[in-house]
Formats: structure tokens, sequence, C-alpha cells
């Protein structure tokens, strides 16, 4: 006799299987972005553009741009974080100062509103 799956162990194998779960899908899609992305490298030297601009006529142009700003934009945001960054204790500080502020009020009765 086979003993009798339970509900948990049935929804974990009929759990469906998503696009991305698979690493071969995942090297797929990167192999396709890396394709077009050398495709449309290589056509910039092919087409003919109607640039407004001098630096618009540097084969490549687009590609330096947009590489160099995502560099950019990654740099800039690791020293934002260091700006911006909270330590990790932050709100539960603020929630530790709340509670004994209350408790404070409570103890001098300076509360209006009756408990």
């Amino acid at each position: 006799m086979k003993p009798e799956k339970t509900q948990s162990q049935q929804n974990s194998s009929q759990e469906r299987e998503h696009l991305f779960d698979k690493p071969e899908n995942v090297r797929r899609v990167i192999r396709l972005l890396v394709a077009v992305c050398v495709l449309l490298f290589g056509l910039d030297f092919i087409l003919h553009r109607h640039s407004s601009h001098p630096w618009e006529y540097i084969p490549g142009f687009y590609a330096y741009y947009g590489f160099i700003g995502c560099v950019l934009l990654v740099v800039i945001a690791k020293w934002l974080r260091l700006v911006v960054k909270r330590p990790e204790d932050y709100y539960r500080q603020e929630e530790q100062d709340n509670g004994v502020k209350r408790e404070q009020e409570n103890k001098e009765g300076g509360s209006d509103v009756a408990p």
C-alpha cells in the first residue's frame, strides 16, 4: 500500500514552474539581449542617421552614452545610500522613545483624556 500524500505535499508537487525557474531559460534571455545589442551596435556603422549634434556622428555613441549613464547611476546610488542611510533599528528606537514619553506622561498625569 502506498501512503497517501498530505495536502501540503500535493500543493508543493502541483506548484507551477515559471519561465525563469530554469537556468537555461535565463541564459537564453541573456544571450538574446546580448545578440540584440551587438546587432544594434553593428547597424550603427551601416545605417545613416540624421543627427543634429556633432557627437552623434561618433559610431556607437548611443551605446557608450547608455553604458556610461547606467554606470553613473549605480555609482551615484551607492553614494546617495551613504547619505540617506538610517541605522537598522531606526524605527524601533522611535517606538521605544514614544513609549517612554507615554509612560512619563501617565506618571505625571499630563493626559487630558480619561483612560
